[in-house]
């Protein structure tokens, strides 16, 4: 990673957030920080919340309450949110989801070349030459005149991660990047986004894969019925975990 990458990277702050869908509390004041560089795993049982802390983080969602920090913007809940401001917070946050969302009309050059135009104004040459880039990062630079379709899924999901890079995201969200995927093919996933990790981008990461989480994060929470209930080093939380809810956890998803 160049020194200019390594100070484009920022952290990420989240502080005291709440969310509801009608009367069902999501979110119940939830609290962390996440440093310059390091790699957050979020885990815990399904309908605990993950997924939604991390649209709320970039703004897909809308929180009650808390603020959120990314680097130096932030937004507060509560308060209408200029476009501007709405706007480069998400600038600083790319998200890769557990479906790859690609346009399946266009070829893997133009899925990961067209956003830059879009977004960040490049010129078509320039985008396509970042893209080109990326791709090659990653393995894929032979399929860049290919439509996503002839893909496989590990493949599109690589795209997936390319594309939201491209935009020069200063933190990455990943929510579930393997889940929809059989694990020899999730392993591919898996590598690029350990390589990214090793490069020093910000990365908070919702995972169901245990090692990855043990072996690449630097800090790991644990949330359930909407609240961060434990949270520590991976390997100490896993081996010695204090919270009974938490043992219970672990021991369904290790002992699969």
């Amino acid at each position: 990673m160049t020194q200019a990458n390594e100070l484009a990277i920022a952290g990420v702050s989240i502080a005291h957030l709440s969310k509801s869908f009608g009367d069902h509390l999501v979110l119940d004041d939830i609290s962390m920080t996440v440093s310059p560089g390091s790699v957050t795993a979020l885990i815990g049982p399904s309908g605990s919340g993950k997924s939604t802390l991390l649209r709320c983080v970039n703004l897909l969602e809308t929180p009650d309450a808390g603020t959120i920090t990314v680097g130096t913007q932030t937004v507060t809940a509560g308060r209408r949110v200029p476009d501007r401001d709405l706007l480069a917070l998400r600038r600083q946050v790319g998200m890769v989801f557990q479906s790859f969302n690609l346009f399946p009309h266009m070829s893997v050059l133009r899925n990961v070349a067209f956003p830059q135009e879009k977004i960040l104004g490049r010129y078509r040459d320039e985008a396509e030459a970042r893209a080109l880039t990326l791709l090659d990062r990653v393995g894929l630079k032979d399929k860049a005149h290919q439509h996503p379709g002839r893909c496989s899924g590990g493949q599109q999901q690589r795209i997936a991660i390319v594309r939201a890079l491209a935009l020069n995201p200063r933190a990455m969200l990943f929510d579930e990047p393997t889940s929809a995927l059989d694990p020899e093919v999730g392993v591919e996933v898996l590598a690029v986004m350990r390589e990214l990790a090793e490069s020093g981008m910000t990365m908070i990461v919702v995972t169901h894969e245990m090692q990855f989480a043990r072996d690449v994060g630097d800090h790991l929470v644990v949330m359930a019925d909407g609240r961060i209930i434990e949270e520590g080093v991976p390997n100490e939380v896993m081996a010695d975990p204090r919270e009974e809810r938490t043992r219970r956890f672990l021991s369904a998803v290790l002992e699969r």
